[in-house]
């Protein structure tokens, strides 16, 4: 099952850089949360610090926490890997691993975990996550061909597989379909909807529309002005923020009066 987010006095900074200012939201179990907003305003930013990938980046830290199901995962006894494990993230572009076969990709991050599987189990776990990713059927025949021989649609279905297969309790999603025909944009759209069952999902997107299919919370973030930090303006029910939004930078950006 998904766990609930709390994100309290989240500021993020690329060396001395302020990036995002006191970001303060709950992310609740098993629904879907877009983060909407102008290119800059740090959308991306924020889904990164909800498992630590941020920190990848050199000179680059935050302060605040973020507690998953009350776990402070910012704590100095937590480990990024076991964060990372617990929080998957899907890429915007997708990104199978070049060398490996379908069924390979599939069981990546259970082999970078270290985790002994035998070959029955491993087998039971690829045929799991690929229909939990809605993929089985389309490629149960030629699992051992490269992922990479995948359409682009099918390729980042298969980076959800392999982001499910270690069992997370959260997924992230960095503008999932921003590089996806109209076609395999649906297809993943309606596999976000079904994975929240099982998942809590957080997605970026620079499509409004999007947003408002597939999510069920959004949060908008903006920007003062170049140069000064990116910031939650607010979140709320999808419908909400789209009909009745309470903020009136929100009603403008959805409205398309910028952004």
């Amino acid at each position: 099952m998904g766990q609930r987010i709390d994100v309290k006095h989240l500021n993020v900074y690329y060396g001395k850089f302020h990036a995002v200012e006191d970001v303060n939201m709950v992310i609740p179990a098993n629904k879907v949360t877009a983060f909407i907003g102008p290119s800059g305003c740090g959308k991306s930013t924020v889904l990164r610090t909800l498992n630590r990938m941020h920190e990848i980046i050199p000179g680059a830290y935050c302060t605040g926490q973020v507690l998953l199901e009350g776990k402070d995962l910012y704590d100095k006894d937590t480990d990024p890997v076991e964060v990372r494990r617990n929080v998957g993230m899907v890429f915007q572009r997708p990104n199978p691993f070049p060398t490996m076969s379908i069924r390979e990709n599939v069981l990546a991050g259970v082999k970078l975990n270290n985790r002994k599987i035998s070959k029955s189990d491993a087998d039971d776990l690829v045929e799991w996550a690929l229909r939990g990713a809605n993929l089985w059927e389309e490629v149960k025949d030629r699992l051992d061909n490269p992922g990479i021989g995948l359409s682009g649609g099918q390729q980042q279905r298969l980076c959800i597989a392999r982001a499910v297969a270690v069992h997370p309790q959260v997924l992230l999603m960095d503008e999932p379909c921003s590089a996806l025909d109209p076609i395999s944009t649906l297809a993943v759209e309606d596999l976000i909807n079904e994975l929240k069952h099982d998942y809590t999902i957080v997605i970026v997107t620079h499509n409004m529309q999007q947003a408002a299919r597939c999510s069920d919370f959004t949060g908008f973030f903006n920007i003062q002005g170049i140069g000064k930090p990116g910031h939650l303006v607010e979140l709320d029910e999808t419908n909400t923020i789209f009909q009745h939004p309470k903020n009136k930078e929100t009603e403008n950006y959805i409205s398309g009066r910028f952004g």
